[in-house]
């Protein structure tokens, strides 16, 4: 089952986001972490063709020329001096998605994910997609849970004010 949750709640989800879900809810028979082990490149793998089909630019290999960069920094002349990698970007709709496998929550590449994106110019909606549950040493994780439980607390506190007009976290 696809599960997922926009930040803040009190806020509808732009249309884009939805279709992201729609494309996550097409492929869940091949990618839910229910049934399968696959890494994040893989999954992206697996939606790619959807995401492109929306708009988005989305990463396709490791080499130079394959991935999308956005923009967080500019130089001299204009120049682009700092930018950060990400597995999807809709430039005209501002919007980035990221998707995690294993190390979503374990290494904390979701917070690393979000400080990215609140960098990145030309982004106001940060999607980033992780495991419902991931499975190590025979023990289970509920990831998508734990990001969900992170971002309520983030949004309840109200300490820190995100430069986002909201986060899709999708659970796959």
């Amino acid at each position: 089952m696809i599960n997922w949750m926009f930040f803040p709640k009190s806020d509808q989800p732009p249309t884009l986001c939805r279709k992201v879900v729609s494309v996550f809810e097409k492929h869940e028979t091949s990618i839910g972490s229910g049934k399968h082990t696959l890494s994040s490149n893989q999954v992206l793998s697996e939606i790619a063709g959807d995401l492109e089909a929306l708009g988005f630019a989305v990463e396709s290999g490791k080499k130079r020329t394959e991935k999308v960069s956005v923009p967080v920094l500019f130089g001299k002349n204009g120049k682009i001096d700092k930018l950060f990698e990400v597995d999807a970007w809709h430039r005209e709709e501002r919007v980035v998605v990221e998707v995690e496998a294993g190390r979503a929550v374990v290494n904390n590449q979701f917070l690393k994910d979000l400080f990215e994106a609140c960098m990145m110019q030309g982004v106001d909606v940060f999607c980033v997609a992780v495991r419902n549950t991931y499975v190590t040493a025979g023990k289970s994780h509920p990831d998508f849970d734990r990001v969900i439980a992170f971002f309520e607390t983030l949004y309840a506190s109200r300490r820190l004010q995100l430069p986002l007009r909201g986060i899709l976290v999708l659970g796959y």
